[in-house]
């Protein structure tokens, strides 16, 4: 009986703050939302991943040599734990593209005539398998780039000869998930495209019969792959081995875990953040509401109720709240899972991929929610408790007035009878004051933390593109040149400037720890590819040494001044202790930098070069285009603008819509905050307000008490949410600290202002509610006294 009479009290009490209630239970559901929607959204991509390489037999192993007879694939065969090896072809060539003015790459990858169980194997998405010589199976994503189907012909320079590529079908590989042009950091699918094509063309076009270039591994259960890839490169080191690699560092599969990695990091973060601000408004709200229902409390222990009694009710009254967030949350969280996964499949292009969410996450969304309803509610319902009943039964006393700071401050003659109120209430309450400008400068913060990315991009292009790499074009050559390429170059049509690349694939060595990682030698005059830290200085590359990246060196567990040993993976495969000269800060990837000559000393040859970096005039390029693409030595070009363009596509693509629902989430707690807080002044100051009405104060002079007080709380606010907006940005940057890319913590005054705007738009919006509630006020109903 004693609970029924509670629990029809709980019931009345919900009702009676349905708005409040439900403003809170938007904010618990944002947080609860972000979790259930990144977490799910890594679980579905993590199955398909898994499944994708399962069922196409992804190798654990990845080699890749100059040439080797086929019949040291059987030395490869015998090594212990190894249980399958792909020996295949593959060769990078220049595609002739009707729709782009520049050469774009295409990769050729030998496959047996009949189908056959092999590593990697390609998944036949649509048309056939090659039959016929210069028929090839082309990778989906390039094919939707240029709109191609099984039919259709791309020109392609092989071995010096161009040739028309017939494309048979269309089809994915579990080994280019992320297909990425060699030396660029994102993929586009317009300027590299994968082919499949029959091994005996393929070996017939490039002179490789009876050889292979390129070799995959599956190891056995329990295998040791470090003593695997011990063994591949001293079997494979007399013909050319560019060292071995594991599935975890192999290029695709390295970019899918950076990327899931982030997105389980954020699941963390921002999810923490809105669910910490919904147990702070919580307590703001239930300190609040039990101040004002103090008499009742004290009634309720005068009729006998237990402190535990009470606790439980006001506790259910927060978890009613948080439970209703915990259920919108679960919605949109699987709303935003949703779009998501359709998002991630379109980046990543598996066979198969469907969003499933996992009940799982959706309990644990719940009771995440809970627990934030539970404490927020712990501090307010412990003091509640410990109020005596004689005391609380006693209308609170009324605040003693004295002259203070904010009085002193403003003329007194000068200041109208409304402001002197809303001035005095500030001072009498700084507490009440300060919790809800902190609530407000929250709102603000989570605003801001939803924007600052895109700041962070537009600074992070123009660290790599303009700053550090001020060249127009980047050419690769198949096979390093002589110096006498360099001069050729320079005098293609539009030329400026050009200045050599030399880049040799290497491991590096620092203990137990080690990397396969590319050494970009440069000029040590370099000015269109140039080594630059994040705050625009250039870093001097030594006569004799390393510079790496600050992750890298990370990785490696390395600094400044120690020494690395380093073993190139090309010609005479010399190793050699390296000192690490310097580390530099940088945006993107990892590297590490040698001066050109000093490279070439390492190698032990002359003025060689892998490519070279150009700069253009800014007029026609299609001469200097069409003399790139007759070049049978180019492999490849790079275009920076292109880079750009595609930089912009791919990350915007995925942080767009990361961004949208942070800053929908994030209005909704702006908007959440500020009515919670409005509304709480006016059921505290209701009979207040009602006496001056009473008294023949207008109700525009009333409003302007109520709405007064809150403008005052949001010029407090906005300023102190700025400053925490700032620092919950270098939180969420600690979550984009993988090795793909690093943010900068950078926020414009752009971000800023959108910021305050819209905090003070929902400010704006939950003033005028409140006018209309405040219009409504019941003067005979709130001037009843209890006695």
């Amino acid at each position: 009986m004693v609970m029924r009479a509670l629990s029809r009290k709980l019931v009345r009490d919900v009702w009676h703050t349905r708005s409040q209630g439900l403003a809170i239970s938007l904010v618990v559901a944002a947080g609860v939302a972000m979790f259930v929607g990144y977490f799910s959204t890594f679980d579905s991509l993590r199955l398909a991943q898994q499944t994708y390489y399962d069922r196409f037999r992804f190798a654990d192993v990845f080699v890749t040599v100059k040439r080797a007879p086929l019949f040291a694939a059987r030395d490869l065969a015998a090594i212990p734990g190894v249980a399958q090896v792909t020996p295949r072809i593959v060769m990078d060539v220049a595609l002739d593209l009707p729709d782009l003015l520049e050469p774009a790459t295409g990769r050729l990858i030998s496959i047996p005539a009949r189908e056959q169980a092999i590593l990697n194997e390609p998944f036949l998405r649509r048309g056939r398998r090659p039959e016929a010589p210069d028929e090839v199976l082309a990778s989906e994503g390039f094919a939707l780039a240029h709109n191609f189907l099984p039919g259709a012909s791309v020109a392609a320079t092989i071995n010096g000869r161009r040739r028309q590529l017939r494309i048979v079908g269309i089809a994915l590989s579990p080994e280019y998930v992320y297909s990425i042009r060699p030396g660029e950091i994102m993929p586009d699918n317009r300027r590299f495209g994968i082919f499949w094509m029959g091994r005996d063309s393929l070996a017939a076009a490039f002179n490789m019969e009876g050889a292979f270039n390129d070799a995959s591994f599956a190891l056995m259960r329990g295998a040791s792959e470090p003593e695997v890839i011990a063994a591949i490169d001293r079997v494979l080191a007399q013909y050319g081995s560019l060292g071995a690699v594991s599935r975890a560092n192999q290029l695709s599969n390295w970019f899918i875990e950076n990327e899931l990695t982030q997105l389980q990091t954020m699941g963390f973060i921002i999810p923490a953040i809105f669910l910490g601000v919904s147990a702070f408004l919580l307590n703001i709200v239930l300190t609040r509401l039990i101040a004002v229902q103090r008499e009742q409390i004290a009634a309720l222990k005068a009729l006998g109720y237990t402190n535990r009694e009470i606790g439980v009710h006001y506790v259910s009254w927060a978890l009613a709240i948080a439970l209703t967030g915990g259920v919108l949350g679960g919605a949109g969280g699987v709303w935003l899972g949703s779009a998501m996964t359709t998002l991630y499949n379109d980046y990543f292009g598996f066979p198969t991929f469907r969003y499933a969410p996992a009940p799982a996450t959706i309990i644990e969304g719940a009771l995440i929610s809970l627990s934030a309803g539970g404490l927020g509610a712990a501090g307010a319902v412990m003091r509640a408790l410990r109020l005596p009943p004689a005391e609380a039964m006693r209308p609170e006393p009324p605040a003693r007035h004295v002259i203070g700071w904010l009085d002193r401050l403003v003329p007194r003659r000068l200041t109208p009878p409304p402001v002197k109120m809303i001035l005095r209430n500030l001072q009498r309450q700084p507490v009440r004051a300060g919790l809800s400008a902190l609530g407000v400068a929250f709102a603000v913060a989570m605003l801001i933390v939803g924007m600052f990315s895109l700041d962070a991009i537009e600074v992070l292009l123009d660290m790599q593109f303009n700053v550090a790499q001020r060249q127009d074009y980047t050419v690769t050559f198949v096979e390093p040149r002589s110096a006498r390429a360099l001069h050729e170059l320079a005098h293609l049509p539009g030329v400026l400037a050009v200045e050599p690349v030399r880049m040799v694939p290497a491991r590096l060595r620092a203990g137990h720890r080690t990397r396969e990682e590319i050494i970009t030698g440069l000029d040590e005059r370099s000015r269109l590819h140039r080594v630059v830290d994040t705050s625009h200085a250039s870093i001097p590359l030594p006569p004799d040494g390393l510079v790496l990246s600050t992750k890298l060196a990370e990785v490696l567990g390395v600094s400044a001044g120690e020494d690395l040993q380093v073993e190139l993976l090309e010609g005479y495969r010399r190793v050699r202790t390296v000192n690490i000269a310097a580390t530099v800060d940088e945006y993107m990837g990892t590297s590490a930098y040698m001066e050109i000559a000093a490279l070439r000393r390492f190698l032990r040859e002359g003025p060689t070069m892998s490519g070279a970096v150009i700069l253009t005039d800014k007029g026609d390029s299609r001469d200097l285009y069409r003399r790139l693409k007759a070049t049978p030595a180019v492999a490849g070009v790079s275009s920076k603008r292109a880079a750009i363009d595609n930089f912009r596509d791919t990350l915007a693509q995925n942080l767009n819509v990361m961004i949208f629902f942070n800053v929908l989430f994030s209005g909704v707690i702006a908007f959440g905050v500020v009515y919670n807080a409005a509304r709480i002044s006016l059921s505290e100051r209701s009979r207040e307000l009602a006496s001056l009405r009473v008294l023949g104060f207008t109700r525009a002079e009333i409003s302007q008490i109520l709405l007064g007080e809150l403008a005052m709380i949001l010029v407090m606010a906005v300023p102190a949410g700025l400053v925490l907006g700032y620092a919950l940005a270098a939180l969420v940057v600690l979550g984009f600290d993988t090795e793909l890319y690093r943010f900068p913590l950078v926020v414009s005054p752009r971000t800023f202002a959108f910021a305050a705007a819209v905090t003070i738009a929902a400010a704006v919006i939950s003033g005028l509610v409140v006018r209309r509630q405040l219009d409504r006020l019941d003067l005979v109903a709130v001037l009843k006294t209890r006695e």
